[in-house]
């Protein structure tokens, strides 16, 4: 079966390549879908700031015979059950059509982010955490728990780590910092306010901020240095999976430059480490075996 592709996705990619009216067509509908739906040419106009002629060549550029059909459509893809799960994932995919699909986008976005991360740059931030007095992983929502992870890896690099996903206590902590504490916040958008304004906060009392975000955003713009990720993943609409994933894979990248750095030496460090947790695992039947 062939499926139409969700209105608001196919508006969403090509917004770049649209001209001014259309522009501002597209996003007065992407700002409010489900007002769009309900609106009058007329007054869609008016909310874009342009000609109803210039709704009714939007409409029809996008395959619709007439606004009214248009809003048809757009109606159709706001149901969708999947519009806040994945973009690649219709209504009636079954198992066998949507494992593949998630998986095949995540390796996509994966390839893409490995061939556009700037070596220098992530050679700089492995710097500066291998320099840090302290090190605090902030995120929230989806990004707390990336943040989370990055401090399971970071403590065992005989350097203070910790990770918050509360507001008030990144706020307090921020304005306690100072020269050689470092303050890495992760945010896929950029966009949250909090973490862009605790950013703010700790750069404001000397402390190194560094960003794992997409370029250009709010939060990119106020930090020391930023690792720009650019996944293509609307989280206003969708759950977030590959951009989690993504900056996962940065952290595994980053803890890596920083065990190298630390050279041969350290690995007794790591070592006393993993042994701690043998007597908390059953035997290995393969290796008891041989």
């Amino acid at each position: 079966m062939v499926h139409e592709q969700n209105l608001i996705n196919v508006i969403t990619d090509a917004l770049p390549g649209l001209n001014k009216s259309e522009g501002k067509v597209a996003s007065a509908i992407l700002a409010d879908p489900d007002r769009a739906t309900r609106s009058s040419i007329a007054a869609l106009a008016a909310l874009a700031e342009v000609s109803e002629p210039s709704v009714n060549r939007f409409c029809k550029r996008f395959n619709a015979t007439g606004f009214p059909d248009f809003k048809l459509r757009l109606a159709k893809s706001l149901v969708s059950g999947v519009r806040f799960m994945n973009r690649n994932v219709n209504p009636d995919d079954e198992v066998g059509s949507y494992t593949p699909k998630i998986f095949d986008s995540t390796i996509n976005h994966l390839t893409m982010a490995r061939d556009k991360i700037s070596h220098a740059r992530i050679n700089q931030v492995v710097d500066k955490l291998i320099q840090a007095r302290r090190i605090y992983f902030f995120g929230l929502g989806a990004s707390g728990s990336v943040a989370r992870d990055a401090e399971h890896k970071f403590f065992r690099f005989n350097i203070p780590v910790s990770f918050h996903d509360d507001v008030l206590m990144q706020r307090m902590l921020a304005s306690t910092g100072g020269t050689g504490d470092v303050f890495f916040c992760i945010s896929h958008t950029g966009r949250t306010k909090e973490i862009v304004e605790v950013a703010e906060l700790a750069r404001s009392c000397g402390s190194t901020v560094i960003g794992l975000t997409v370029p250009d955003s709010p939060l990119a713009a106020v930090c020391t240095l930023t690792l720009e990720v650019d996944v293509a993943e609307n989280t206003d609409e969708y759950m977030p999976m590959t951009s989690r994933l993504v900056h996962l894979v940065v952290l595994d990248v980053l803890a890596t430059g920083v065990t190298l750095r630390r050279g041969p030496d350290f690995l007794p460090h790591l070592e006393k480490i993993k042994e701690s947790l043998k007597p908390t695992r059953f035997a290995n039947k393969l290796t008891a075996e041989s």
